[in-house]
């Protein structure tokens, strides 16, 4: 049975560790290395694994499945926010000294957020059930996008998002060291790093309105859904340093994406109970199919 205990435990040490990570380990601006990306990226990975450890000690078999397959469903659908986020610094020129502190931000806020919509969610599904039909709907569909819609890239600057954010507070075309405002022309203007900011802030919304969904198709218990989505997040900044560019190279994977979206949605609409353990199995096929097809075509390229 899960206590209120366990809620504190797991939160203190959350925050106790956020607030170490950036008062200690990260209290200056600067460029992670690629080993150091790949180091924090391994450590909050093994932090994940030991806590299904303990959820499989403490909770049960089926517990550990719900939890681990959660878990690598927010990992996955994560790596668009990866993309996102690249695209975001690229278009904005934020130097890579800067980005660090605002992931660092954009990930505390999305914890708070995330635990909002998913307790709210929990209590809409328990109240309206027909919900689901909706959910389902909506995973289907942003699956089958993927596959039949092709996006256009739209300059920040024409975006309807920075014209809106104008009308709001006037931004500044410069950077002006870490500062998110500065006085211009004697008139106070946001700089590039606080529309950054914003924008890390709306794509984690948008993304945690398909991801949310997908896990309630795996489970509906709010601990688990917590846990798995708030150390899915931890581990991504340090995650977007190792893959911002490398993600691009992986061809299949935007489709693995729209599968397991589609999968995830019929799932909910059908009502299709199965064992936590075949969804974690059949989503690790998917991924791994999607990873050395996307390998073994970038080596016929090579070759030819």
């Amino acid at each position: 049975m899960i206590t209120q205990t366990y809620w504190i435990v797991f939160n203190i040490f959350i925050f106790l560790f956020l607030a170490l990570d950036l008062g200690i380990f990260n209290r200056r601006d600067h460029q992670p290395t690629y080993k150091e990306a790949i180091g924090w990226t391994l450590f909050w990975i093994s932090v994940s694994l030991a806590f299904s450890a303990w959820i499989f000690v403490h909770l049960g078999e089926v517990a550990f499945f719900e939890y681990i397959t959660s878990y690598k469903i927010e990992k996955v659908l994560s790596l668009d926010n990866v993309m996102v986020f690249a695209v975001i610094f690229k278009s904005l020129s934020i130097p890579t000294q800067y980005q660090h502190r605002l992931l660092f931000i954009g990930i505390l806020s999305a914890i708070v957020m995330r635990a909002l919509m998913i307790f709210l969610g929990v209590e809409l599904l328990e109240r309206f059930s027909w919900l689901l039909y909706i959910f389902g709907a909506f995973l289907v569909f942003t699956g089958m996008k993927i596959f039949f819609i092709r996006e256009k890239e739209e300059p920040l600057a024409n975006s309807r998002l920075w014209k809106f954010c104008q009308k709001i507070i006037p931004l500044s075309s410069k950077l002006h060291g870490n500062k998110f405002f500065v006085i211009e022309h004697k008139k106070h203007k946001a700089t590039p790093l606080l529309f950054a900011l914003v924008l890390i802030e709306f794509s984690d919304i948008i993304f945690a309105v398909d991801s949310l969904p997908a896990i309630f198709s795996i489970t509906r218990n709010p601990f688990i859904i917590y846990t798995s989505n708030i150390l899915a997040i931890l581990g991504l900044r340090s995650l977007y340093f190792v893959l911002a560019r490398a993600i691009e190279k992986i061809k299949y994977l935007k489709f693995a994406l729209g599968i397991v979206l589609v999968i995830v949605g019929l799932k909910l609409i059908f009502s299709i109970h199965l064992h936590p353990g075949i969804t974690f199995v059949i989503l690790t096929i998917i991924f791994s199919s999607s990873i050395i097809l996307s390998m073994r075509e970038k080596s016929l390229r090579k070759i030819n």
